[in-house]
């Protein structure tokens, strides 16, 4: 006859199964979706690629959707997937005039097309509650840092970090560096930018990040919810 189990076996394994669900709650995000910046090309390095899949992953293992560019190509694509492979919701925001030559194959997610440039830009960052940026161009500097403007002028006070693989971003920090030492940019307005090498490093980061730059302006329009957007997307941090 086998031997009777104690009720003490069974105490311990929902203790057990508390304790992994109290872990798993500790990895939640205050971040309902991160938007991110980065190229429509894969760039040269494996590294950029690899980083661009884990910052998917980090995503999300912390329960945070995505918000970006919506192309399926290049970096866009690789963290567009890794996200929606996740189970994780994606949205992407993409012109219509870009779609023959950014949408190739099957989009993931939610695709809202617009009318142009702008349009984009404002309902990414409406959408977000945070940004980042991987390696990219020129779309992806010209996005990073209006985004930064629109912090340093008081627009928003969402964090933005970038993702520094294998020092992909040294030279524009360094040049950020230059700026405020010749008198173009504020101490307080460059610790707007938060960087880490890592996505589990950059996104801890950006959830400790507390804005220290004030500026003391009032927009008339401090990105209201996208027109035509249901208010529980379009609700903001």
């Amino acid at each position: 006859m086998a031997p009777e189990k104690s009720g003490g076996d069974g105490a311990a394994g929902a203790g057990v199964v508390v304790a992994a669900a109290a872990a798993q709650a500790d990895r939640r995000s205050p971040f309902r979706r991160i938007c991110v910046y980065c190229g429509s090309s894969k760039g040269r390095k494996p590294s950029y690629q690899d980083a661009a899949v884990e910052l998917g992953r980090e995503l999300v293992e912390r329960g945070i959707d995505l918000v970006y560019g919506g192309g399926s190509i290049g970096l866009m694509g690789l963290v567009s997937h890794a996200v929606h492979d996740g189970g994780r919701h994606v949205i992407g925001v993409i012109p219509r005039s870009l779609m023959p030559r950014e949408v190739t194959g099957e989009p993931v997610g939610e695709v809202r097309a617009v009318s142009g440039m702008h349009e984009r830009k404002a309902e990414m960052a409406r959408y977000a509650d945070a940004f980042i940026a991987l390696p990219g161009g020129y779309g992806t500097l010209e996005e990073l840092l209006e985004v930064i403007t629109w912090a340093q002028l008081g627009i928003h006070k969402k964090p933005v970090g970038l993702l520094n693989v294998d020092g992909f971003y040294d030279p524009l920090l360094s040049f950020i560096d230059l700026a405020v030492n010749e008198g173009f940019i504020k101490e307080d307005a460059r610790r707007i930018i938060v960087s880490a090498p890592t996505a589990k490093e950059l996104v801890m980061k950006l959830e400790e990040y507390v804005p220290e730059y004030e500026v003391g302006l009032v927009w008339e329009d401090q990105m209201p919810p996208p027109h035509g957007f249901v208010p529980e997307l379009a609700s903001s941090r």
